[in-house]
Formats: structure tokens, C-alpha cells, sequence
């Protein structure tokens, strides 16, 4: 039988690559529903290719008029829309590929409702991944890593727990061989210019931070349960490992490959399987013979500890980092602050914030609301000195 998947952020770059895969292995997947933000070009297309039964879309005017293009399917919108494809009992898989704070109610629905989740929105178990984790548990839900380095330390894994470091590599970013004083001027074109993940731009903009690989580090403590003095950071430029694991006895275990994400969301996709797919085959050691490994220079990437010190006081602190960054963020890309800002605004709002140590949903909510008004507030401050 086909394996029924609902994708959430299907018009994004990683729900487009998902498709790219299920297209290649249209005998084993059905796509159940697609949820997009508001690019119903690209939906429309989607919705013609895989005909979904269930559509979710931004806004309610965008639903209403492909509800008229595509009569037989239902639609839905915002929020309501994402969790309502989360829920279908049909599903089997759900791949949360959506950006930022709108993937954790619908993962929340995901789980609630048993399904199995592929998860690409580092984002939610940031704000909340003591509730996620524990839900999940409790419901016997698989939370399956689709982040590249999420998935080559669940493969390294192997279900083991005899482990003495997880070893998270970066790339890092197209500032990585800048000075500071350089990268104070850098601008949004540099600042998507990376050297080898081809991604949306506010991902993007964290890779170049090193903030992604913070967010990256909160995640793997979540996920496999490993206190932070035992996940080491190491920037690896040609990005062909991916991740590791360091076990007791001496022996570290890689998984490589190249710099595509086909590869991880296939793994999550068809798991416990392998199977044939877009990049099979295209590793070629040889080529790929030169690696190098540097340690993270956090001088010059302060976003990088701020994750780390959020990670280590818990709670609601990296409600406030991940709040208050992605806010920074979407201000530098809308020209509204410098590249450096990004860390003034982080770090301006960690410093003022009050921890709440063991929140409900409803607080993380409440939180993160009250602190993207405080950080809207910073960042007038810094235009204006602007």
C-alpha cells in the first residue's frame, strides 16, 4: 500500500524537494493534503500534479479562489487549515516544512492524533521541546529529523545510547573567512549568499549568523536527549559530513554525502527503509577528497553561544531567542537594521527577559508573543540610531 503524507510548507524549499522525491517514487507515496503560505501559483501547479484531497493556503481569500478551481477538494486556511491536515485520519507521515512558530500547533495536532511526523521546523522544539517530546512519547508518535544534520546523527544512532558527544557540523555560512569588522558592513545579498545549501532566505540569514546551527544544537538535545556539555559544534566548509556521533569507546560513526537535502527527507519519507532515489549513487570520494575541520569562532558568531547559554537555562529562554531572532531577522530583510543588528536585538532581549522555568503551551504562546512586541521595540530603537 502507499504510504499517505500530508505535506505542510509544500511551496517552501524543502516541501518542494519533498514532492521532487514523492514524484520519483509515485508507487509508494500518496499525497493526502498540501498546506501552503500564499504562492498559489506554485500550489495550483501542485494541486494539478498530486491531487490532494485536502488544501490549506494563508488566507482565506486565496482558499476561496482555488476552492473554485478545484471544486472536489476541500479547503481550509491559516492556522485552523494547518491543523486540520495534521488531523486526517488518513495520514500516515506528516512532514512539517513550514518556517518559524506556525509549525508547532499543527505538530502538536500531528502527535495528538498519532501520526508519525517528519520534522524540517527546528523552530518547534526550540519553543517547546519538552512538551513535544513528551507528547510524543506518550501517543507512540516517531519524530523523525529531516534537518541534514538531525538525520545523519538518527542514523549514526542507530537506537543506541551508549554516547559520549554528538557532533553537529557546519559549513559556516558565507561569513565564515570574513573579519568582523567586514562582516559589520555585509549586506542581504552577501548575506544569502551561501557556499553550499541552496534554502529560504530566513534560514539562510541564521546559517550565515551561525544562529541556525544554535537552533540546530537546541533541537539535537531535544531529540536524542543529550545534555548540551555533550554536543560539540565543528565547522566543516565542504559540508560532506554531516554529523556524528562520538561513542564511549573511542569510535565515532559519520554519515556523509553530499550537500542535497533529497537525501534526509527521502530517509525520514520511506524510513525504516532505504530505496533508491534523486541523488542515489553521486558520492564520490575521490572528488570529495579534501575535508576540512575548524573549531567555531564564537568571537565572531555570538548568536551561536546565545543558543547555547538559552539551551543550558531552559525554559522559556529559547522562547525568547528564537522569538526575538527571528523578528531580527525578518527586520534585515526588510532593510530595517544591519547584518551585526541581528545579535544587538538577540542579545538586548535575552538580557531583559524574565525566564519562565516550566511553561504550558499557552505561556510559550503568550510569550512569544509579548516578546516579538519587545523586540519590534529594539529594533525601532536601532533604526532610529540608524
Amino acid at each position: 500500500m502507499k504510504k499517505k503524507v500530508s505535506i505542510l510548507g509544500s511551496t517552501g524549499s524543502i516541501g518542494t524537494q519533498a514532492l521532487e522525491v514523492i514524484s520519483k517514487l509515485q508507487d509508494d507515496f500518496e499525497v493526502v493534503s498540501l498546506c501552503a503560505g500564499n504562492n498559489i501559483e506554485l500550489l495550483r501547479e501542485q494541486i494539478k500534479k498530486f491531487s490532494p484531497r485536502f488544501v490549506s493556503v494563508g488566507i482565506e481569500e486565496n482558499a476561496e479562489i482555488l476552492s473554485k478551481e478545484f471544486p472536489l477538494i476541500k479547503f481550509n486556511f491559516g492556522d485552523e487549515g494547518l491543523c486540520e491536515a495534521s488531523k486526517i485520519e488518513d495520514n500516515d507521515i506528516v512532514l512539517v516544512a513550514l518556517s518559524g512558530k506556525a509549525g508547532l500547533k499543527p505538530t502538536l495536532a500531528a502527535i495528538e492524533t498519532g501520526k508519525d511526523i517528519a520534522l524540517a521546523n527546528k523552530e518547534t522544539l526550540v519553543m517547546a521541546g519538552d512538551i513535544v517530546m513528551k507528547r510524543a512519547r506518550e501517543k507512540g508518535v516517531k519524530i523523525l529529523p529531516v534537518d541534514s544534520e538531525h538525520s545523519a546523527i538518527f542514523q549514526c544512532l542507530d537506537g543506541r545510547n551508549d554516547i559520549k558527544n554528538l557532533i553537529i557540523t557546519s559549513s559556516g555560512g558565507p561569513f565564515r573567512t570574513w573579519t568582523k569588522e567586514q562582516m559589520r558592513s555585509a549586506d542581504l545579498s552577501q548575506a544569502l549568499n551561501h557556499p553550499r545549501w541552496n534554502m529560504g532566505k530566513k534560514i539562510t540569514v541564521d546559517s550565515a549568523t551561525l544562529m541556525n546551527k544554535g537552533l540546530e544544537v537546541i533541537e539535537a538535545h531535544h531529540l536524542f536527549n543529550v545534555d548540551y556539555k555533550d554536543i560539540k559544534v565543528v565547522v566543516h566548509p565542504q559540508s560532506y559530513l554531516h554529523s556524528a556521533v562520538e561513542y564511549f569507546d573511542g569510535s565515532i560513526i559519520g554519515q556523509m554525502g553530499i550537500p542535497s537535502m533529497h537525501i534526509p527527507i527521502q530517509y525520514a519519507l520511506t524510513y525504516p527503509k532505504r530505496v533508491e532515489g534523486i541523488e542515489t549513487g553521486s558520492f564520490d570520494f575521490v572528488t570529495a577528497s579534501k575535508l576540512e575541520f575548524f573549531e567555531p569562532d564564537f568571537e565572531k558568531f555570538p548568536c551561536l553561544k546565545l543558543a547555547f547559554e538559552a539551551g543550558k537555562t531552559g525554559g522559556t529562554s529559547t522562547v525568547c531567542l528564537n522569538a526575538s531572532n527571528e523578528e531580527a531577522v525578518y527586520a534585515f530583510l526588510r532593510g530595517e537594521i544591519g547584518f551585526c543588528d541581528i545579535y544587538e536585538v538577540v542579545k538586548t532581549c535575552m538580557d531583559s527577559y524574565s525566564v519562565i522555568s516550566e511553561p504550558a503551551i499557552e505561556q510559550i504562546l503568550s510569550e512569544d508573543a509579548k516578546i516579538r512586541e519587545f523586540s519590534k521595540k529594539v529594533i525601532s530603537s536601532l533604526k532610529v540610531k540608524g
